[in-house]
């Protein structure tokens, strides 16, 4: 799974902020951390609803969708996000989450099928080689 192969696609992420959070300093940080490890990134900006999220994730064949989420509504937000991944049929697109997200409901939202969150602080190298050791390479 080398992304550095000639002739291979780059990963593409889709960094989404879902519901009403506002603030999307720390994931355009992310999207800036994931481009410079030289993969293609989709910033869908502001106030997004999980629909809006998956729709985006499947225009833009992205592998990997990336979820900033500041307003404590993640235990909704993001399990609504695999949601409609699924309903899509893009089971297979590695959902990460960041932002602050409080280590009590973590397991919850792995178990909906998040892949990893990454909380405050996190070095954009363990984001970057999470991606790189789990996403499905593109063809």
């Amino acid at each position: 799974m080398n992304a550095g192969v000639q002739g291979a696609r780059r990963l593409r992420v889709l960094v989404a902020k879902p519901g009403l959070d506002g603030h999307d300093r720390g994931a355009k940080v992310v999207a800036r951390g994931l481009r410079d490890a030289g993969m293609e990134v989709i910033y869908s900006g502001l106030h997004r609803t999980p629909s809006q999220i998956a729709r985006t994730a499947m225009e833009e064949d992205v592998q990997v969708v990336g979820l900033s989420i500041l307003s404590g509504a993640h235990n909704r937000l993001l399990p609504e996000v695999v949601s409609a991944l699924g309903a899509l049929g893009m089971e297979d697109v590695l959902v990460i989450a960041g932002g602050i997200i409080p280590e009590a409901d973590v397991e919850a939202l792995l178990a909906t099928g998040v892949s990893a969150v990454f909380p405050p602080g996190t070095p954009l190298s363990r984001i970057v080689d999470f991606i790189r050791e789990h996403a499905r390479m593109p063809v």
